[in-house]
């Protein structure tokens, strides 16, 4: 630094310095890196701390701005500058149902991270939050009427479900003008993103015309803030494992539904409690209070009228469904029949079988498996598990080559006979599928076809009207197993 110039503030590096020591033993760890004076200072920091070779630059292009590619330009050279790998990702960034850009933007970008992170082995992600960002954060919740998860703001660290790489935030309780005087001091060049300054945004209303007349009649705010959302975040914690004692005794079908019958004997307080911390769980966007507190409603209501396809609850692109005493999400509007199509439509897939003991289906995120019954360490055993004692519920080899096979998507209608007499009649997998209790959410399977014939069916079985009356009894035959992937060993 200059003369002129005050030095680095040593509450940066010390903000740093707990953050790497927290870190494994050389373990790796990158900066998410937008260009802007936080990112800028964090990564400048954290360098001349751990080292360039412990660190890596990531910089998602969302596309949003006129100035999107001098960004990343900026960025890569920054990083090279202080000799740092650099890695960047280009996302589109789509609303979905009641989603405005920034959330949009925000999901697309972390994402963005998370794939990058595990792409370079990365065991922590740095985000440059600071303090001034978390006063914001609890303001803005508090004004929207938040709960506790709300105004607990951003955790300090946390692991997202389905991740490799903690999200860390060093800066938490380091000011922005901490970090303005450090840009300074160390002559760190930054972008200045021109949205910043726009007060349409709520966030930056708060930042231009808010916050600076609380610093004056408040300065201590920001650490006060900080410390309701400490406290509501302990709260939380409680709720939480308030919810994970529920969840052990009211969830089925390992978390993907729950009990009517059990969550409805909480109360309301309790119940919503759940209802959150389940779709959390799941992945789900956070409801509001009134839109968990009808759907409670409606579940209490169609639990006294035994009528649960009534129920109607949408909420981002997903539905509320409660079918013999499991509620479960499901992906679509409750416009949609839940027990008659699939969600969705997916390609067709074909295979002219020829011996082959597997057919991965991505689309479908499983495998048809083709096992020799002689050799088939599941004979006897359906996908589901029940016993199977009839060699009808196989294939002889000569059917599977016979024609084409091919993997399609429910249409609607279907019919299949699973009577082994020959004058057994055919039924719909509607039918099929609710007199086996199979949730809807399970029916979106793929259906295997001979030809123009419905050969198989996961968790129904062998459509026996596609198989030959008389048959060789010597001829060897093929069990049909539908794995999903989670299920492949």
């Amino acid at each position: 630094p200059t003369p002129h110039k005050p030095p680095a503030p040593p509450r940066v590096f010390e903000a740093v310095g707990v953050a790497l020591s927290a870190l494994p033993v050389n373990a790796r760890f990158a900066v998410a890196l937008s260009g802007g004076v936080d990112s800028s200072v964090l990564l400048d920091a954290a360098v001349r701390v751990a080292g360039a070779s412990r660190c890596i630059a990531l910089h998602v292009h969302h596309g949003l701005s006129a100035h999107a590619d001098e960004w990343l330009a900026h960025c890569e050279a920054f990083a090279q500058e202080r000799g740092i790998e650099f890695a960047a990702q280009r996302v589109d960034v789509s609303r979905g149902q009641g989603m405005s850009v920034e959330a949009a933007a925000r999901d697309a970008r972390y994402r963005a991270l998370d794939a990058m992170c595990a792409a370079h082995g990365v065991h922590a992600l740095w985000l440059a939050q600071h303090a001034d960002d978390q006063a914001e954060t609890v303001l803005l919740q508090l004004l929207r009427g938040a709960g506790l998860a709300g105004l607990a703001a951003m955790a300090p660290e946390y692991l997202p479900a389905g991740t490799s790489a903690l999200r860390v935030r060093p800066l938490l309780h380091v000011l922005r003008a901490q970090l303005e005087q450090y840009a300074n001091a160390r002559d760190l060049r930054y972008i200045d993103d021109e949205s910043n300054a726009d007060t349409r945004y709520a966030r930056n209303a708060l930042r231009h015309e808010v916050t600076p007349a609380l610093a004056v009649h408040f300065p201590g705010f920001r650490d006060a803030l900080a410390r309701t959302a400490a406290h509501a975040a302990s709260a939380q914690r409680l709720l939480d494992e308030l919810a994970r004692i529920d969840m052990n005794a009211i969830a089925r079908d390992e978390g993907r539904a729950l009990s009517h019958d059990l969550l409805l004997a909480l109360d309301d307080e309790r119940a919503l409690n759940l209802l959150r911390y389940w779709m959390r769980t799941l992945g789900l966007a956070t409801a509001s209070t009134a839109r968990l507190t009808d759907a409670l409603r409606q579940l209490r209501e169609i639990g006294a009228a035994g009528e649960g396809h009534h129920l109607r609850v949408d909420h981002a692109g997903q539905a509320l469904r409660s079918y013999r005493d499991l509620v479960y999400w499901e992906a679509g509007d409750s416009s949609e029949p839940a027990d008659e199509t699939a969600p969705r439509a997916r390609a067709v897939s074909e295979l002219a079988w020829q011996g082959e003991s597997i057919w991965r289906l991505p689309q479908w995120r499983g495998t048809f498996v083709f096992a020799d019954v002689d050799t088939d360490p599941d004979a006897g055993v359906s996908d589901e598990g029940a016993a199977s004692s009839n060699d009808t519920d196989t294939i002889p080899v000569s059917v599977l080559r016979a024609a084409v096979l091919s993997a399609r998507s429910r249409s609607g209608g279907e019919r299949m006979r699973i009577g082994a007499a020959p004058n057994a009649p055919s039924r719909t997998l509607k039918n099929l599928f609710q007199e086996r209790a199979v949730p809807a959410w399970k029916r979106d399977v793929p259906l295997l076809y001979i030809g123009d014939a419905l050969l198989f069916v996961p968790l129904l079985g062998v459509n026996r009207a596609a198989l030959p009356e008389l048959h060789d009894a010597a001829e060897p035959r093929i069990r049909i197993l539908w794995r999903e992937d989670l299920l492949i060993a």
